[in-house]
């Protein structure tokens, strides 16, 4: 689990994410999966040096089968970029640091 990171639900999705003003980024992932545990620390990095620009989310995709199946989740890890409630771009898999931060650069 992320430390640096809110822990949303099927039922606290909306509130947390799609009501949210401002650049979520949405970690969905499952604890059985070895490549979401390898960028884990990479996403408590970027919560901490993004501070108040960027809420970072997680979802567990095994206990909250809706959400997963609504943004057509279908591999973990998948990040979702969502900014002002609305999904503005897609990562699938463990990527590098650089990465993330370039699309996390490109919405702010």
């Amino acid at each position: 689990m992320l430390a640096n990171a809110i822990a949303v639900t099927d039922d606290t999705f909306e509130h947390e994410v799609e009501r949210s003003r401002g650049l979520t980024l949405v970690d969905f992932s499952a604890a059985w999966c070895p490549p979401c545990r390898l960028i884990e620390p990479i996403l408590d990095e970027i919560a901490t040096e993004h501070g108040n620009n960027l809420k970072v989310a997680t979802v567990d995709t095994d206990q909250n089968i809706r959400t997963t199946v609504r943004f057509n989740v279908r591999s973990a890890p998948t990040l979702l970029f969502f900014k002002n409630g609305q999904v503005v771009d897609r990562i699938v898999g463990a990527v590098p640091k650089g990465r993330i931060d370039a699309a996390i650069t490109k919405h702010l």
